[in-house]
């Protein structure tokens, strides 16, 4: 990582008629990833082009105090350019940690916690299917973070779902409905072990015209790792508001050991289930994948490959990827 001290970016904050300036701390950091990918399956998805990739990125972060915390924000750039990611967190001490997530953060509720289940590099489902849960999101989302008495809060809040990120003194516009809120809680009642659980509820399909109702959200995982061993069970179920949209129900379960200091490998397996409704019959979708990971200093080999049966919810139709990965941070 690329430090730069105290090189005069300031933090603003005053009236109409005066201000006050505190000097913050900027830091660059970076990385470059060189990928291999290859698919297969019934769903004709077999790269017929170039397999290789290469991806660059930078993220900017800047921290100071205010008086009553530290504010810190993340400004992500990709190599064309563009703004990937941009959010920031006030962190209070005993207060807990309030924070505004503009796009991409993942910062907290359900969408920080959708899948615990440890793992050398990717997800079980990663390039096949998807996690099963949406959660509060990413966009425009007020976030709060604290821990009491052992357990630990994630919770989150978002209004006009599905509203893009928007600017200082702007609006999202019409067409936005609804919101969503959704909370995390985690405890550890012994070493090794972490049980957490949450909900969400969208209430952006609730609309009295069409009879819709909420879309509600649920998701809960035990880890427990003890020594190089790790293991994983994961629950997760999701209720769809929209009239005649089927919901799911998500189980999965991963192990994960770590050879040495340097190399570690996984495996996991996710059945989803999209519930029957009307005349269709439920069909489950039933993944599994391995991963390892070689890390020296700050260079990675990194393997993931992942099946899946009844991909998509849809009987009959399988589907396969396989990525290798370098990467270098900087």
């Amino acid at each position: 990582m690329i430090n730069l001290k105290k090189v005069g970016l300031t933090a603003l904050a005053g009236s109409l008629v005066a201000f006050s300036a505190n000097t913050a701390e900027l830091s660059l950091s970076g990385g470059v990833e060189l990928t291999y990918v290859d698919t297969g399956g019934t769903g004709v998805n077999e790269v017929t082009g170039n397999s290789f990739g290469a991806n660059s990125n930078m993220a900017a972060t800047a921290s100071g105090d205010v008086g009553f915390g530290t504010l810190s924000m993340t400004r992500g750039i990709s190599q064309t350019g563009g703004l990937t990611s941009s959010f920031q967190s006030l962190d209070m001490g005993d207060m807990g940690i309030l924070s505004f997530d503009s796009v991409a953060g993942a910062m907290v509720g359900l969408t920080a916690n959708d899948d615990l289940l440890p793992t050398a590099y990717e997800e079980a489902w990663t390039g096949v299917s998807g996690d099963g849960i949406a959660g509060v999101g990413s966009t425009n989302v007020i976030g709060y973070k604290n821990t009491f008495g052992g357990v630990s809060i994630s919770a989150g809040y978002t209004n006009g779902e599905g509203s893009t990120a928007t600017g200082e003194s702007t609006s999202s516009g019409v067409g936005a409905h609804g919101s969503t809120t959704d909370i995390y809680l985690s405890m550890s009642p012994i070493d090794g072990l972490t049980i957490g659980a949450g909900s969400s509820t969208n209430t952006s399909s609730n609309l009295s015209s069409d009879g819709t109702s909420d879309t509600d959200e649920l998701v809960g995982h035990i880890v427990y790792s003890t020594g190089p061993v790790s293991v994983g069970y994961r629950l997760a179920e999701s209720d769809s508001g929209a009239g005649g949209t089927a919901g799911s129900e998500i189980e999965g379960f991963s192990i994960a050991f770590n050879v040495n200091d340097n190399f570690a490998i996984s495996y996991g397996q996710q059945d989803t289930t999209k519930k029957a409704i009307g005349a269709t019959a439920a069909v489950t979708e039933e993944v599994d994948g391995i991963s390892a990971a070689y890390t020296v200093g700050a260079a990675s080999v990194r393997l993931n490959h992942s099946n899946s049966s009844n991909d998509g919810k849809v009987t009959g139709v399988d589907d396969e990827t396989t990525e290798i990965g370098v990467v270098l941070s900087f």
